[in-house]
Protein backbone atom coordinates (compact mmCIF):
# COMPACT_ATOMS: atom_id res chain seq x y z
CA UNK A 1 0.00 0.00 0.00
CA UNK A 2 1.37 3.23 -1.12
CA UNK A 3 1.64 6.73 1.36
CA UNK A 4 -1.41 7.77 -1.32
CA UNK A 5 -3.23 4.98 -0.29
CA UNK A 6 -4.19 6.04 3.24
CA UNK A 7 -2.90 10.01 3.42
CA UNK A 8 -6.54 11.54 5.23
CA UNK A 9 -7.70 14.26 3.15
CA UNK A 10 -7.13 17.59 5.32
CA UNK A 11 -3.52 17.13 4.68
CA UNK A 12 -2.99 19.57 1.34
CA UNK A 13 -2.81 17.31 -1.49
CA UNK A 14 -0.96 18.46 -5.04
CA UNK A 15 -2.96 18.05 -8.20
CA UNK A 16 -1.38 14.76 -8.86
CA UNK A 17 -1.82 12.89 -5.81
CA UNK A 18 -5.80 13.98 -6.22
CA UNK A 19 -6.31 12.44 -9.48
CA UNK A 20 -4.34 9.30 -7.79
CA UNK A 21 -6.71 8.96 -5.41
CA UNK A 22 -9.81 10.16 -8.17
CA UNK A 23 -8.33 6.65 -10.02
CA UNK A 24 -7.95 4.67 -7.09
CA UNK A 25 -9.11 0.87 -7.36
CA UNK A 26 -11.03 0.28 -4.65
CA UNK A 27 -12.75 3.84 -5.12
CA UNK A 28 -16.76 3.26 -4.83
CA UNK A 29 -17.99 2.67 -8.15
CA UNK A 30 -21.54 3.87 -9.70
CA UNK A 31 -23.01 0.61 -8.75
CA UNK A 32 -21.96 0.89 -5.46
CA UNK A 33 -24.12 4.46 -5.13
CA UNK A 34 -27.12 2.79 -6.93
CA UNK A 35 -27.14 0.30 -4.23
CA UNK A 36 -27.06 2.19 -1.27
CA UNK A 37 -29.36 5.51 -2.81
CA UNK A 38 -31.56 3.77 -5.50
CA UNK A 39 -34.43 1.77 -4.25
CA UNK A 40 -36.49 -0.44 -6.62
CA UNK A 41 -33.64 -0.34 -9.11
CA UNK A 42 -34.11 -1.45 -12.57
CA UNK A 43 -31.31 -1.55 -14.88
CA UNK A 44 -32.02 -0.68 -18.97
CA UNK A 45 -30.11 -2.37 -21.64
CA UNK A 46 -28.95 -1.39 -25.38
CA UNK A 47 -28.81 1.23 -27.35
CA UNK A 48 -31.69 -0.29 -30.35
CA UNK A 49 -29.15 0.00 -33.01
CA UNK A 50 -25.58 -2.46 -32.03
CA UNK A 51 -25.72 -3.30 -28.59
CA UNK A 52 -25.38 -3.50 -24.63
CA UNK A 53 -22.51 -1.25 -23.46
CA UNK A 54 -21.37 -1.96 -20.18
CA UNK A 55 -19.41 0.28 -19.17
CA UNK A 56 -21.83 2.87 -19.06
CA UNK A 57 -25.25 2.08 -17.16
CA UNK A 58 -28.66 3.17 -16.93
CA UNK A 59 -32.05 2.87 -15.09
CA UNK A 60 -35.13 2.98 -13.22
CA UNK A 61 -35.50 3.48 -9.54
CA UNK A 62 -37.00 5.54 -6.38
CA UNK A 63 -34.35 8.19 -4.67
CA UNK A 64 -35.80 9.38 -1.70
CA UNK A 65 -39.26 8.63 -2.80
CA UNK A 66 -39.10 10.24 -5.91
CA UNK A 67 -38.84 8.52 -9.38
CA UNK A 68 -35.81 9.31 -10.96
CA UNK A 69 -33.42 8.08 -14.33
CA UNK A 70 -29.99 7.30 -13.15
CA UNK A 71 -27.06 6.92 -15.69
CA UNK A 72 -23.46 6.44 -14.70
CA UNK A 73 -19.93 5.06 -15.98
CA UNK A 74 -18.88 1.82 -14.38
CA UNK A 75 -15.43 0.95 -13.66
CA UNK A 76 -14.70 -2.68 -12.57
CA UNK A 77 -13.16 -3.96 -9.04
CA UNK A 78 -10.60 -5.93 -10.23
CA UNK A 79 -8.81 -6.73 -13.93
CA UNK A 80 -11.68 -9.07 -14.86
CA UNK A 81 -14.23 -6.74 -14.16
CA UNK A 82 -12.62 -3.89 -15.81
CA UNK A 83 -12.03 -5.73 -19.21
CA UNK A 84 -16.18 -6.46 -19.17
CA UNK A 85 -16.72 -2.84 -18.34
CA UNK A 86 -13.63 -2.05 -20.53
CA UNK A 87 -12.24 0.57 -17.67
CA UNK A 88 -15.12 2.46 -17.55
CA UNK A 89 -14.77 3.89 -20.69
CA UNK A 90 -18.44 3.78 -22.86
CA UNK A 91 -18.28 2.60 -26.89
CA UNK A 92 -20.98 4.75 -29.08
CA UNK A 93 -23.32 2.28 -28.16
CA UNK A 94 -23.16 3.29 -24.54
CA UNK A 95 -23.57 7.12 -25.07
CA UNK A 96 -26.58 5.97 -27.88
CA UNK A 97 -28.14 4.00 -24.49
CA UNK A 98 -28.08 7.27 -22.53
CA UNK A 99 -29.77 9.37 -24.93
CA UNK A 100 -32.41 6.91 -25.53
CA UNK A 101 -32.64 6.38 -21.55
CA UNK A 102 -33.02 10.03 -21.39
CA UNK A 103 -35.04 11.06 -23.33
CA UNK A 104 -37.78 8.66 -22.05
CA UNK A 105 -36.82 10.46 -18.96
CA UNK A 106 -38.44 13.37 -20.73
CA UNK A 107 -41.37 11.34 -21.72
CA UNK A 108 -42.19 10.85 -18.27
CA UNK A 109 -40.83 13.95 -16.57
CA UNK A 110 -38.32 12.08 -14.67
CA UNK A 111 -35.32 14.27 -13.04
CA UNK A 112 -32.32 12.52 -14.04
CA UNK A 113 -28.80 11.71 -11.63
CA UNK A 114 -25.69 10.87 -13.43
CA UNK A 115 -22.45 9.61 -11.89
CA UNK A 116 -19.40 10.71 -13.60
CA UNK A 117 -16.29 8.16 -13.36
CA UNK A 118 -14.52 7.59 -16.85
CA UNK A 119 -11.13 8.00 -17.89
CA UNK A 120 -12.00 8.35 -21.56
CA UNK A 121 -14.81 7.71 -23.56
CA UNK A 122 -12.78 4.43 -26.00
CA UNK A 123 -10.58 5.55 -28.12
CA UNK A 124 -10.27 2.04 -30.41
CA UNK A 125 -10.56 2.19 -33.86
CA UNK A 126 -14.11 -0.03 -33.70
CA UNK A 127 -15.72 2.94 -31.84
CA UNK A 128 -14.85 4.97 -34.01
CA UNK A 129 -15.93 3.09 -36.99
CA UNK A 130 -19.20 3.17 -35.54
CA UNK A 131 -19.62 6.94 -34.72
CA UNK A 132 -17.88 8.03 -31.49
CA UNK A 133 -17.34 11.90 -32.03
CA UNK A 134 -20.97 11.54 -33.55
CA UNK A 135 -22.74 9.56 -30.41
CA UNK A 136 -20.84 11.65 -27.95
CA UNK A 137 -22.09 15.18 -30.06
CA UNK A 138 -25.95 13.63 -30.17
CA UNK A 139 -25.76 12.79 -25.93
CA UNK A 140 -24.25 16.31 -25.58
CA UNK A 141 -27.13 17.70 -28.00
CA UNK A 142 -29.84 16.05 -26.23
CA UNK A 143 -28.61 16.72 -22.67
CA UNK A 144 -29.07 20.65 -23.45
CA UNK A 145 -32.39 20.57 -24.22
CA UNK A 146 -34.00 18.17 -22.12
CA UNK A 147 -36.66 19.68 -20.21
CA UNK A 148 -36.40 18.29 -16.86
CA UNK A 149 -33.91 18.77 -14.28
CA UNK A 150 -30.18 16.97 -14.03
CA UNK A 151 -28.19 16.33 -11.34
CA UNK A 152 -24.88 15.51 -12.05
CA UNK A 153 -22.01 13.97 -9.13
CA UNK A 154 -18.15 13.38 -10.54
CA UNK A 155 -17.16 10.58 -7.73
CA UNK A 156 -13.73 9.66 -9.11
CA UNK A 157 -12.34 10.39 -12.75
CA UNK A 158 -14.05 12.86 -15.16
CA UNK A 159 -12.32 12.36 -18.41
CA UNK A 160 -13.19 14.01 -21.50
CA UNK A 161 -15.93 14.34 -24.05
CA UNK A 162 -16.49 10.95 -22.64
CA UNK A 163 -17.64 12.42 -19.79
CA UNK A 164 -18.83 15.53 -20.38
CA UNK A 165 -21.56 13.33 -22.80
CA UNK A 166 -23.88 12.64 -19.58
CA UNK A 167 -22.67 15.43 -17.41
CA UNK A 168 -24.12 18.29 -18.89
CA UNK A 169 -26.30 18.90 -16.00
CA UNK A 170 -27.99 21.70 -13.95
CA UNK A 171 -25.85 20.95 -11.07
CA UNK A 172 -21.93 19.63 -11.06
CA UNK A 173 -21.59 18.72 -7.94
CA UNK A 174 -17.54 16.82 -7.23
CA UNK A 175 -16.68 15.05 -4.39
CA UNK A 176 -13.34 16.48 -2.84
CA UNK A 177 -10.88 13.58 -4.65
CA UNK A 178 -12.29 13.74 -7.74
CA UNK A 179 -11.14 15.39 -11.11
CA UNK A 180 -12.74 16.59 -14.33
CA UNK A 181 -10.88 17.81 -17.10
CA UNK A 182 -10.55 18.10 -20.83
CA UNK A 183 -7.76 15.82 -20.64
CA UNK A 184 -5.70 13.41 -18.78
CA UNK A 185 -3.13 15.09 -17.46
CA UNK A 186 -1.01 11.87 -19.34
CA UNK A 187 -2.38 13.16 -22.11
CA UNK A 188 -1.53 16.51 -22.06
CA UNK A 189 1.53 15.94 -21.18
CA UNK A 190 2.61 14.31 -24.28
CA UNK A 191 0.56 17.06 -26.34
CA UNK A 192 2.58 19.81 -24.37
CA UNK A 193 5.97 18.54 -24.05
CA UNK A 194 5.59 14.80 -26.05
CA UNK A 195 6.56 13.38 -22.48
CA UNK A 196 3.81 11.72 -20.67
CA UNK A 197 6.22 11.52 -17.73
CA UNK A 198 5.04 14.96 -17.06
CA UNK A 199 1.77 14.10 -15.92
CA UNK A 200 1.92 15.78 -12.55
CA UNK A 201 3.04 18.70 -13.73
CA UNK A 202 0.42 18.66 -16.17
CA UNK A 203 -2.27 17.92 -13.74
CA UNK A 204 -1.16 21.28 -11.75
CA UNK A 205 -1.22 23.56 -14.81
CA UNK A 206 -4.83 22.37 -15.81
CA UNK A 207 -6.32 22.78 -12.85
CA UNK A 208 -8.38 19.88 -12.55
CA UNK A 209 -9.20 19.38 -8.93
CA UNK A 210 -12.45 20.19 -7.49
CA UNK A 211 -11.23 23.04 -5.51
CA UNK A 212 -9.72 24.21 -8.64
CA UNK A 213 -13.28 23.98 -10.55
CA UNK A 214 -15.45 25.42 -7.81
CA UNK A 215 -13.28 28.23 -8.42
CA UNK A 216 -14.36 28.65 -11.61
CA UNK A 217 -17.42 28.48 -10.88
CA UNK A 218 -17.64 25.27 -13.13
CA UNK A 219 -18.78 22.88 -9.90
CA UNK A 220 -21.53 23.55 -7.89
CA UNK A 221 -20.37 21.76 -4.91
CA UNK A 222 -17.48 20.37 -3.66
CA UNK A 223 -18.34 17.48 -1.63
CA UNK A 224 -16.42 16.58 1.52
CA UNK A 225 -14.30 13.66 1.83
CA UNK A 226 -12.88 14.30 5.19
CA UNK A 227 -10.72 10.82 4.12
CA UNK A 228 -10.16 9.23 1.06
CA UNK A 229 -13.75 7.43 -0.38
CA UNK A 230 -12.06 4.14 -0.51
CA UNK A 231 -11.53 4.09 3.19
CA UNK A 232 -14.91 5.02 3.80
CA UNK A 233 -17.19 4.18 1.16
CA UNK A 234 -20.49 3.86 2.70
CA UNK A 235 -19.85 7.12 4.58
CA UNK A 236 -18.90 9.01 1.67
CA UNK A 237 -21.46 7.59 -0.50
CA UNK A 238 -24.33 8.45 2.06
CA UNK A 239 -22.82 12.15 1.84
CA UNK A 240 -22.80 12.58 -1.79
CA UNK A 241 -26.61 11.43 -1.16
CA UNK A 242 -27.49 14.44 0.64
CA UNK A 243 -26.30 16.74 -1.40
CA UNK A 244 -28.09 15.44 -4.41
CA UNK A 245 -30.99 15.72 -2.35
CA UNK A 246 -30.40 18.91 -1.78
CA UNK A 247 -29.66 20.39 -5.29
CA UNK A 248 -32.69 18.20 -6.85
CA UNK A 249 -34.71 19.28 -4.35
CA UNK A 250 -34.31 22.86 -5.27
CA UNK A 251 -34.68 22.36 -8.74
CA UNK A 252 -37.71 20.26 -8.27
CA UNK A 253 -39.12 23.57 -6.40
CA UNK A 254 -39.44 25.11 -9.28
CA UNK A 255 -39.82 22.53 -11.94
CA UNK A 256 -43.10 21.83 -13.45
CA UNK A 257 -43.60 20.15 -16.59
CA UNK A 258 -46.62 21.58 -18.09
CA UNK A 259 -45.31 25.51 -17.32
CA UNK A 260 -43.62 26.21 -20.47
CA UNK A 261 -42.41 29.77 -18.84
CA UNK A 262 -40.59 27.48 -15.89
CA UNK A 263 -39.23 24.86 -18.18
CA UNK A 264 -37.62 27.68 -20.57
CA UNK A 265 -36.06 29.40 -17.64
CA UNK A 266 -34.87 25.88 -16.46
CA UNK A 267 -32.75 25.30 -20.49
CA UNK A 268 -31.26 28.65 -20.54
CA UNK A 269 -29.76 27.92 -16.98
CA UNK A 270 -28.14 24.61 -18.08
CA UNK A 271 -27.05 26.16 -21.61
CA UNK A 272 -25.83 29.39 -19.84
CA UNK A 273 -23.94 27.70 -16.99
CA UNK A 274 -21.93 25.48 -20.03
CA UNK A 275 -21.45 28.87 -22.11
CA UNK A 276 -19.41 30.66 -19.47
CA UNK A 277 -16.96 27.71 -18.68
CA UNK A 278 -13.88 28.91 -19.89
CA UNK A 279 -12.26 32.84 -19.43
CA UNK A 280 -9.56 34.17 -21.47
CA UNK A 281 -8.12 37.76 -22.75
CA UNK A 282 -7.64 39.50 -26.38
Amino acid sequence: MTEIDTVPTEITLSAWERVKLARHAERPHTLDYIQELIADFVELHGDRVFGDDRALIGGLGTFRGRPVLVLGHQKGANTRENLARNFGMPKPEGYRKARRLMSHAEKFALPIITFIDTPAADPGISSEERGQGTAIAESLLTMVGLRVPIVTAVIGEGGSGGALAISLGDRLLMLENAVYAVASPEACAAILWKDATKASTAAETMRVTAADLSRFGIADEVIAEPVAAHEAPRETIATVGEAITRHLDALMAGFDPDDEEKIERLLAARYDKFRRIGAWTE
